[in-house]
């Protein structure tokens, strides 16, 4: 869990520590969010949600 803080930071662009850039990943993914790398779309990296 991470706080509403470390969201806006995270959001900032500010530099977090990595288990907890790790902790946003692992949530968003368990959300259903799929994270894409450059060459899996035409667009390049980015996201989406599974479908």
């Amino acid at each position: 869990m991470v706080s509403t803080n470390t969201i806006t930071r995270f959001e900032k662009g500010e530099e977090l520590k990595e288990r907890t850039v790790v902790a946003i990943r692992t949530a968003l993914e368990q959300a259903g969010v799929q994270f894409l790398a450059d060459g899996e779309v035409a667009t390049g990296p980015g996201v989406s949600l599974r479908g």
